[in-house]
């Protein structure tokens, strides 16, 4: 049924280990009812959700050394790397050169975008610049019939969007804070980064 309503240039609601998101697929139709349903303004990106680390290159023109150590380390899970974008991506995914992307530790979220083909365009099912939806009923007031299709899995169980990192040189940049701690992720990488 998800898939169905992909397919037709719908938007669903999807839980997720952070918080709900709404998700249409990667193509410009699509991403623009995404902005239109959220009042999101159009020169903030969207980032994609994976079914695995093995789509990333579906929508990053690189999948730096730096990149695949975090990720073996944190997907599935609240991690977003912001990686160079796909020249092929639509460009109202993002107006900039990079693309953040991450793989929900959530079975249902992974099983949807598996069936849509391993990439989704997702971000927190709310209006901009509000608390993002926790629960279903929260998505169901901010989006309203905007979305064609809504999946409820409870109160996810994280609550807090994920963490949103790139690496400018050499130096890892933490672009927004989250579950996932910058000591944790320079645990990881050890001396780069630092």
């Amino acid at each position: 049924m998800a898939t169905v309503a992909l397919e037709k240039g719908g938007l669903i609601v999807l839980p997720t280990d952070t918080v709900y998101g709404v998700g249409a697929l990667v193509e410009q139709d699509a991403i623009q009812r995404l902005f239109v349903a959220k009042k999101r303004p159009p020169d903030r990106p969207v980032p994609v959700l994976l079914s695995d680390s093995g789509a990333v290159m579906r929508v990053a023109c690189e999948f730096p050394y730096w990149a695949q150590r975090l990720a073996d380390v944190f997907w599935p899970g609240p991690l977003t790397l912001v990686l160079g974008k796909h020249p092929d991506l639509p460009p109202n995914l993002t107006t900039l050169p990079t693309v953040g992307v991450r793989v929900p530790d959530h079975h249902l979220s992974r099983e949807i975008i598996a069936a849509a083909g391993g990439a989704l365009a997702v971000t927190s099912a709310n209006r901009s610049d509000q608390p993002p939806a926790c629960t279903i009923q929260s998505a169901i007031r901010y989006l309203a019939d905007a979305v064609v299709l809504y999946l409820d899995g409870g109160t996810c169980a994280g609550g807090v969007p994920s963490t949103v990192v790139t690496m400018e040189g050499n130096e890892l940049r933490v672009l927004r804070e989250g579950p996932i701690t910058e000591q944790a992720l320079r645990r990881v990488l050890g001396g780069a980064g630092t």
